[in-house]
């Protein structure tokens, strides 16, 4: 056992001691674990919290475990093999008082793996810092004022009900693989997302400085990802999966959590009310090439309110549907790492009234795939306005598309002619060009502000220019309302809405 007593010296109302050993046998996953450490406490200034005994383990070796005090660096203690046990202990300072200190305890792995554990000290105050670490089996409310903090995946089970009300800011820890944090609704169960114009309900980083009452985040730029996970809501409406098989486990969920299955066949399935809140920085990889979406949608039915929803800086896509029939209304996607909207498996419902910015790591703004299965359904994305850039496409209709897209304005988006390909709007494989000949994929009142030394034909490939105009910069007659997002979004606090 090992005193690090310059730690001391610098704070001494800090103990930390350590053990730690090598250990040759396998472990039964490659994830890096923190436990032991209390999800919160409540003590007086003067108080002492601890000591209490934490444990860290790294299969493939450990590097160091960092600690922040409210966002600041406060130590950083280098580690080797494969597991250590801590002890700590915090004494509340007078300038404590009345305050709730979050710390967040980061261990890392020779590899690069990370996994946190978050303590929220409530010093002579009441809670208003609350970690969340065990699924919601019953009834709850998360209140005004207050943030929660996401220990690790949660999911609300099947006959409860989660109500997050106005103003709540909801922070994913850091994790990877099985570490992943993320909030899943499961089927049948609730969530009454209930944000407000003036009041949005906030899904962010624990790594993010943001409190109740703000809306940009005053230390994090709106293009990190990846610092957590994300919003899953799961349902039992129609999807075609395949194999014609009438359940399956979602993307960005362990195959062994039962909660991640969606589908089923009750087309007017309700899920909850979801309206103002505002998803950023999230798309954890829980494996290679499966990253968490910032909202997934699968099964997720009619009877399902998705309103005013806002989703930055996710590592994977914006927003994601696999089959269901929810439609959403008002929605806007910034900073998407991959495609901004995703659709696959015969989603049928209908989105009105978007606006997508991609990002320089978007790769289109719509990607729109087909059935899966026998059964068949298409969705309406209406009211849109797309901004690109150099590196992004319009979008890909891909694997029998199937649907109706119209009264969108794209604008920002290079001449394809110049970027390999980039910029231009395409209908892939067979499946997908016989439903846009037969009209079960269909185009109407397209508009582009070309860029320069592009044409229609350029842009809008296998005959989709017929329905295409082009027209200068600003001078569009069809997109999206940007009104609706007016005051509650970053995008609009940022500024990012003026070209639109």
């Amino acid at each position: 056992m090992k005193k690090f007593n310059y730690l001391l010296a610098m704070f001494a109302a800090f103990t930390f001691v350590f053990t730690s050993c090598d250990d040759d046998t396998p472990e039964p996953n490659n994830g890096v674990t923190i436990s032991g450490i209390p999800a919160t406490a409540s003590i007086e200034a003067g108080g002492t919290l601890g000591p209490v005994t934490a444990t860290v383990t790294a299969p493939d070796g450990l590097s160091e475990l960092v600690i922040t005090k409210d966002g600041s660096n406060f130590a950083t203690v280098p580690l080797s093999g494969t597991s250590a046990s801590q002890e700590f202990e915090y004494t509340a300072t007078a300038e404590d008082e009345g305050k709730s200190i979050v710390f967040v305890f980061t261990a890392t792995d020779v590899d690069g793996d990370e996994a946190t554990a978050t303590h929220v000290l409530n010093v002579g105050v009441e809670e208003t810092t609350v970690r969340v670490d065990s699924n919601i089996t019953s009834d709850q409310t998360w209140e005004t004022g207050k943030v929660y903090i996401l220990g690790s995946r949660i999911s609300v089970e099947s006959g409860a009900t989660l109500t997050i009300e106005p103003g709540v800011i909801v922070k994913g820890e850091v994790g990877t693989g099985a570490n992943a944090s993320a909030l899943v609704v499961a089927r049948g169960a609730t969530l009454n997302a209930l944000g407000e114009p003036d009041s949005p309900i906030i899904f962010t980083s624990i790594a993010d400085e943001i409190m109740p009452g703000e809306i940009a985040s005053p230390n994090l730029d709106p293009n990190l990802s990846g610092l957590w996970g994300g919003l899953i809501v799961l349902g039992n409406a129609p999807s075609s999966l395949p194999g014609d098989v009438s359940e399956l486990q979602i993307e960005g969920i362990p195959p062994s959590d039962a909660n991640g299955l969606y589908g089923g066949d009750n087309a007017e399935d309700n899920s909850g009310t979801i309206q103002y809140i505002s998803i950023r920085h999230g798309g954890s990889n829980i494996g290679e090439g499966n990253e968490i979406n910032g909202l997934t949608l699968g099964g997720v039915g009619s009877e399902t309110t998705i309103e005013n929803v806002e989703v930055i800086a996710n590592q994977d896509d914006g927003i994601e549907w696999f089959g269901g029939t929810v439609s959403v209304t008002n929605a806007l996607v910034w900073n998407s790492g991959d495609d901004a909207l995703d659709t696959d498996q015969a989603w049928a419902g209908t989105m009105d009234n978007f606006i997508l910015i991609c990002g320089d790591e978007t790769d289109h703004s719509m990607e729109i795939d087909g059935p899966e299965g026998s059964y068949l359904d298409g969705h309406t994305l209406t009211n849109g306005s797309v901004k690109g850039n150099d590196v992004s496409e319009l979008g890909d209709f891909r694997d029998g598309a199937r649907g109706t897209f119209e009264n969108i304005y794209f604008f920002g988006f290079a001449n394809p002619a110049d970027t390999d390909g980039r910029g231009d709007l395409s209908i892939s494989g067979d499946a997908s060009l016989a439903n846009f000949q037969e009209g079960v994929l269909s185009f109407r009142n397209l508009e582009i502000a070309l860029a320069d030394g592009a044409t229609l034909t350029d842009v809008f490939l296998n005959g989709t220019d017929a329905e295409a105009t082009a027209v200068e910069a600003g001078a569009n007659t069809v997109g999206a309302d940007k009104a609706p997002f007016a005051g509650w979004s970053w995008a609009d606090v940022a500024g990012e809405l003026a070209d639109f």
